[in-house]
């Protein structure tokens, strides 16, 4: 696990701490695994008709993380991009929503920021989320309760910037959505192609903002959410709705993600009918 940088762990409840250690540990084993495929001529497959990357990586990282988690929890849902979709999480109160390895282009290029994604969810809702990237050495945890730490240290959103700049990474369409009084202050950071690992940089301060395409997905999303809700920031859509999980169809539409204040200003600064 990741060295603690000197603060106390702090304590959860005794049902969100038991399942938060789950994941913890079933995401440090599949990140280890994955690692061993890292910057190693990793097989790759396509899927969805050819448009998106799944490796050998990918799928040893996700045997891992079913193993463990519904070995351990059996009566839980599943929900994974790596596997078939199982209609019983519909019904299920808690359902874990992972992805083994989110940022398989990243992976597949050499770079450090892909990071393996799980989260518990109940009734739509994460109640314990965890991000590992391991090239990264970092450990990103939080629960409903507020909890939430990366290596040990507790976690807040950047201040605003007097003079109203902040730091975004998003497409060049929704950045050119903006209304033109805002996209004057954005200072464009490079793309980072784990949407999970970037809702955490906003967490810990290295970005103030995202706006994200439409059809990402619940395991793309649902640790890092509760990372960066407790951090002080906000996920919704552009109607400032908040996103639930485990739906039929696990998609989503254009997200804003940003420190509750500057959230809110974008939210203002977008058209209406951007959806």
């Amino acid at each position: 696990m990741p060295a603690n940088d000197g603060e106390p762990m702090t304590s959860a409840s005794p049902d969100y701490a038991t399942e938060l250690d789950l994941l913890i540990e079933a995401s440090l084993e599949a990140g280890k695994e994955a690692l061993r495929f890292f910057r190693n001529d990793v097989e790759v497959f396509w899927k969805n008709g050819g448009t998106s990357p799944v490796t050998a990586a990918d799928h040893a990282a996700n045997d891992i993380l079913k193993e463990r988690l519904l070995g351990a929890r059996p009566q839980y849902g599943w929900l994974s991009e790596e596997s078939e979709d199982d209609a019983k999480r519909l019904s299920q109160a808690r359902v874990f929503i992972v992805d083994p390895i989110d940022g398989t282009r990243a992976f597949m290029s050499g770079k450090d920021t892909w990071c393996v994604s799980a989260a518990l969810t109940e009734n739509g809702l994460p109640i314990a989320g965890v991000l590992f990237a391991p090239s990264l050495d970092e450990l990103f945890v939080a629960t409903a309760d507020g909890r939430v730490e990366k290596n040990g240290r507790s976690l807040k959103v950047a201040e605003a910037d007097p003079d109203g700049r902040f730091r975004i990474s998003a497409a060049d369409q929704l950045i050119n959505a903006l209304a033109p009084e805002t996209k004057r202050d954005v200072e464009r950071l490079s793309r980072i192609p784990s949407l999970a690992y970037r809702l955490a940089m906003i967490a810990d301060g290295r970005m103030d903002a995202t706006l994200v395409m439409p059809n990402s997905h619940d395991w793309d999303l649902a640790a890092a959410h509760l990372i960066l809700k407790n951090a002080g920031g906000r996920l919704t859509d552009t109607r400032g709705r908040d996103t639930l999980y485990n739906a039929k169809l696990p998609e989503h539409g254009v997200l804003v993600a940003a420190s509750a204040a500057l959230h809110d200003r974008l939210l203002a600064s977008l058209p209406s009918g951007l959806a």
